[in-house]
């Protein structure tokens, strides 16, 4: 099934800015790079950087419960580990998160924006530790044709970006994703495995231009088909380049 890699993005900081690029290098085995490698804890959680381990996205300022988080708008320079934050009307901040003293920058900036929360907002991370939705998800892919069927039957144009996906397709007839489970898809040079379609929650609600709960998507996927989903992980079988405009090609199941 022939199509296109439209869009690339990452998200190196868990529940901000995605970042799109032009193009990304695929690792056998690995997730997609320089993507949800810190996280901004809501309080205290069980996660312990020297044993880290999976802890569900409720533990961290995501989108699912703090919509205002996407006021901010973060860049990450990978060189030096320094994330870029502004919003309106606060002054931006230049904090280099690989530095105990950048953290808490970055702490005390996001707290200003986001008020008292239910416990501190503390930034962490752990050397190769990815704080994904899902413990194997890897990579994460969007059918840009789902998103528009979805957005023909509610009235209203769908953003691909409340979905904070990394390869965006184009081509592919809608929904064929969902029945691909155990396919084979060939983007560029990399070849990946579908292994599970993405269930989908309060964070594709959000606007991620306005910060403004809009669109009951999970409610929306629900009436129109019968279920939550939206889009699939994958594993990377065989690492290599993708590029924007790389053909994109899925096998049967």
């Amino acid at each position: 099934m022939p199509g296109r890699l439209a869009a690339i993005y990452r998200h190196p900081v868990k529940g901000f800015t995605p970042e799109q690029l032009k193009e990304a290098e695929l690792t056998a085995g690995g997730y997609f790079p320089c993507d949800r490698i810190y996280a901004v804890e809501d309080g205290p959680s069980p996660f312990d950087p020297a044993a880290p381990a999976f802890v569900r996205k409720h533990a961290f300022t995501v989108l699912a419960k703090l919509p205002d988080a996407a006021r901010a708008r973060t860049r990450y320079d990978e060189e030096t580990a320094t994330l870029s934050v502004e919003a309106e009307g606060r002054p931006p901040l230049n904090a280099r998160l690989d530095r105990p003293d950048g953290r808490r920058a970055f702490e005390r900036w996001l707290t200003d924006l986001l008020g008292e929360r239910s416990g501190p907002l503390k930034v962490v991370c752990a050397p190769g530790h990815r704080f994904t939705d899902h413990p194997q998800g890897f990579v994460s892919i969007l059918n840009l044709e789902s998103l528009r069927d979805l957005g023909r039957r509610i009235g209203r144009p769908v953003d691909p970006l409340r979905f904070r996906a990394n390869l965006h397709v184009e081509g592919w007839p809608a929904w064929a994703e969902l029945e691909a489970v155990g396919a084979g898809v060939r983007i560029g040079g990399a070849e990946l495995e579908v292994f599970k379609p993405i269930v989908r929650c309060a964070a594709t609600e959000v606007n991620p231009a306005s910060a403004e709960r809009d669109l009951e998507v999970p409610n929306a996927l629900f009436d129109h088909y019968g279920h939550v989903l939206c889009g699939v992980y994958a594993s990377v079988l065989a690492g290599g380049r993708v590029a924007q405009g790389d053909p994109a090609e899925l096998a049967p199941a």
